[in-house]
């Protein structure tokens, strides 16, 4: 069953991935991205295998250390249940990191390549959509301001 829910947290989460690469642009994407109840499936399968750990979970996040944490993911629940943890708050994420890139229109051949890293590999791909974030904002504001001078001169 372990197996089944650990493979189960990445499907719940896979279609909402999909149209936010696949079809950014598509009305109901916005929508179901600009939800944070897409992520409540994978926090169940997450409480279906955090339950039976609950004493090893609970001994890991209130005294955290190496040793401890390496015992709980040694446990197949245990490694699920923080399996389904980074799922869920990787959607989040990813869902975030959509909207942003919508409010500032970077486009979507960017942002695409961008969370497929950021699925994979969520902190490279957050690192580098802050970094292009950062260049948007800088780039937006500066244009804004130069906008509003020309507008003054008048």
């Amino acid at each position: 069953m372990t197996g089944f829910l650990f493979e189960l947290s990445f499907w719940l989460a896979a279609p909402v991935w999909l149209l936010m690469i696949f079809a950014p642009a598509w009305g109901p994407t916005a929508r179901i991205a600009g939800s944070p109840l897409t992520v409540v499936p994978v926090l169940l399968v997450y409480l279906a295998l955090a339950v039976p750990v609950f004493p090893e979970l609970w001994t890991a996040v209130s005294s955290p250390d190496l040793g401890t944490f390496r015992e709980l993911t040694a446990l197949a629940d245990g490694a699920g249940a923080i399996w389904s943890q980074v799922i869920a708050w990787d959607l989040l994420l990813g869902q975030w990191m959509y909207r942003e890139a919508r409010r500032l229109r970077i486009p979507a051949l960017l942002m695409g390549p961008l969370l497929v890293c950021t699925i994979l590999l969520s902190p490279f791909g957050l690192l580098v959509f802050l970094g292009l974030r950062s260049a948007r904002t800088r780039r937006s504001t500066r244009d804004d301001l130069a906008v509003a001078a020309s507008c003054g001169a008048t």
